[in-house]
C-alpha cells in the first residue's frame, strides 16, 4: 500500500522553516481579497476547516482544506503574466501529484463579484472530491 505523503502528521510535505516563516509573514499581511475570502472560509463552510497561508513543500497555499485536499488560490494581476502562469502551472502540477486540487479565483472576482463567487464555491464544496469544475491542465478554474 502506498504511503500517503499528506497524512495528518505530514500535511506540510517537508516545508522548510524558511517556508513556514514566509507563511507567517504572509498571514500578517493579507490582501484585501484574501481578508474578504478568509472572513467567509473561517466560518468552516459545510463543516470544512480551511487554513490560510498553509505551507506545503516549497509553496504557501493561500487557503487549504486538508480534509478535501483543496487549495484555493487568489490571483492578482501578476498571475496573468506569461512567466507567472508558467510558474503557477508547475506548482499546480506538483500539487496534483500530491492529490491536491487547486481552485483559482481572481482578486477581482472576490472584490467585485463576491456573492456569485461564494455560490460557486459552495456548489464545489457540496459536490466534494473528485472536483470537476472547469478543469484546465488538471486544476479547477473559476475565472
Amino acid at each position: 500500500m502506498k504511503k500517503d505523503s499528506l497524512d495528518i502528521n505530514g500535511m506540510h510535505n517537508g516545508a522548510s522553516s524558511r517556508v513556514f516563516k514566509n507563511a507567517a509573514k504572509l498571514r500578517e499581511s493579507l490582501t484585501e481579497s484574501e481578508i474578504r475570502l478568509w472572513e467567509f472560509l473561517k466560518t468552516k463552510p459545510l463543516g470544512h476547516k480551511f487554513r490560510r497561508q498553509h505551507p506545503i513543500a516549497g509553496y504557501v497555499l493561500d487557503f487549504y482544506c486538508h480534509k478535501l485536499r483543496l487549495s484555493i488560490e487568489l490571483d492578482g494581476g501578476y498571475h496573468f503574466s506569461k512567466e507567472q502562469r508558467a510558474k503557477d502551472a508547475v506548482r499546480t502540477s506538483y500539487l496534483k501529484e500530491l492529490g491536491i486540487s487547486e481552485l483559482r479565483f481572481s482578486n477581482k472576482q472576490i472584490l467585485e463579484d463576491f456573492e456569485p463567487t461564494i455560490v460557486l464555491l459552495m456548489t464545489i464544496l457540496r459536490e466534494g472530491p473528485p472536483f470537476r469544475v472547469g478543469a484546465s491542465a488538471g486544476d479547477l478554474t473559476a475565472r
